[in-house]
């Protein structure tokens, strides 16, 4: 169930993304959405699925968050989906990032997995992330 953690943590990684200049380079602009556009121009990465779970320990409240997030090309070839998963992982594993009235305890890389998608020209990057929060 989504969580006011989870939407401060979502808020957060999309603001660090748009910010970085690696990635932003890659994509050719701050292409990091929420929902993409109708007709977002290739490359561009997604938020996508998260997975909460109780972390309370010792009487403090807390949550697990698995996040995952998708990166597209059609480029041609798997190098530009590679380029974009790395980028996601400098700009995020371990990153500092301010909640709005959570705090963030850490924020690792979890796995990554690339794929040609059945059109056979859409390259897809999935990044999963694993974000532990407490309350501020």
């Amino acid at each position: 169930m989504p969580t006011a953690a989870s939407a401060a943590l979502r808020a957060a990684i999309h603001d660090a993304l748009n910010a970085d200049a690696a990635l932003v380079t890659i994509l050719g602009g701050p292409k990091v959405y929420d929902e993409p556009p109708r007709a977002a121009a290739f490359p561009y990465v997604t938020l996508g699925e998260t997975r909460i779970a109780d972390f309370s320990a010792g009487g403090e409240a807390g949550e697990e968050h698995q996040l995952t997030l998708h990166a597209w090309s059609r480029q041609g070839g798997h190098r530009e989906s590679h380029l974009i998963a790395g980028a996601l992982l400098q700009a995020l594993d371990d990153a500092p990032l301010t909640l709005a009235d959570h705090t963030l305890v850490n924020l690792r890389f979890a796995v990554a997995d690339v794929r040609r998608e059945a059109d056979g020209r859409t390259y897809h990057a999935l990044v999963r992330f694993r974000a532990v929060t407490e309350p501020a």
